[in-house]
């Protein structure tokens, strides 16, 4: 495990480093972000990607199931000179009503592979969207090298082995256990093999719930890239990025911008 899973500090500095940087850019064509702009953030975490938003006076909500990230998010905040200006929210997305409140910009950054039966959730998710508002959603390929978030575990050997949760799930399963990765670690990594999304599948659901692709973009090395390793975030080659299902296998990263 890299010591920037286990200090969150860093993990939501370098959040909202990759979303200034990266994320901003890339919408700026799509939506004109200024402070009477309604940001909603799906599976925000400690709402580190909420950051510029912030920055920019922009109206932010942040929703998350994990309470504990939310009371950190809520720690993060309390100097920020926008403060008022973001709602923090412990609920599992079901549970909350989008009748209630619509929102210009909904953004989701690794969370969708992480998401179960994402056919239900895109149907769900854009009843919180204004008619003329866009969803911006990034996300690694499950078949990628390490699509698997294998570099979250324990062990260096693992977090540095590429394509392993590629391998039968009863393999993968006892390689996890056979280098004493501890039991929520193993069944969280297992609840990952279930719910990775490859482009195929992610666009398929598209087309079902009748969402536009505004924008779409294959990176063979990932913008967070940048934030992490210092690597210069690199666009797929065209003749990758035009096979399907080959592609999936060195794509680190999908950036989309969609619509109702």
């Amino acid at each position: 495990m890299q010591e920037r899973h286990k200090n969150k500090q860093q993990y939501f500095n370098e959040q909202g480093l990759t979303t200034k940087k990266f994320v901003i850019p890339y919408l700026n064509e799509h939506i004109d972000l200024k402070p009477e702009t309604e940001v909603l953030e799906i599976g925000c975490a400690e709402a580190g990607n909420l950051m510029p938003f912030m920055d920019l006076g922009c109206k932010c909500t942040g929703i998350d199931i994990s309470c504990g990230r939310i009371e950190l998010a809520k720690e993060f905040y309390k100097n920020h000179k926008n403060r008022n200006n973001l709602t923090l929210i412990c609920k599992d997305i079901y549970d909350v009503n989008p009748t209630d409140k619509k929102y210009d910009l909904i953004v989701m950054r690794d969370v969708i592979e992480h998401i179960p039966n994402q056919e239900k959730f895109m149907g769900f998710a854009k009843k919180f969207l204004k008619d003329n508002g866009k969803f911006f959603l990034a996300f690694p390929p499950w078949q990628n090298p390490f699509g698997g978030h294998q570099q979250v575990t324990h062990s260096k050997v693992l977090s540095k082995l590429p394509y392993i949760h590629l391998l039968p799930k009863s393999i993968y399963s006892f390689i996890l256990k056979s280098f004493n990765e501890p039991e929520a670690k193993i069944k969280g990594l297992l609840n990952i093999r279930s719910t990775g999304i490859s482009i195929e599948r992610f666009e398929k659901i598209l087309k079902k719930e009748k969402y536009t692709v505004n924008k779409r973009t294959f990176y063979f090395l990932n913008p967070n890239y940048q934030t992490k390793f210092g690597l210069k975030p690199r666009r797929q080659i065209k003749p990758v990025a035009s096979i399907p299902w080959l592609r999936n296998f060195f794509t680190t990263a999908m950036y989309y911008v969609i619509s109702k």
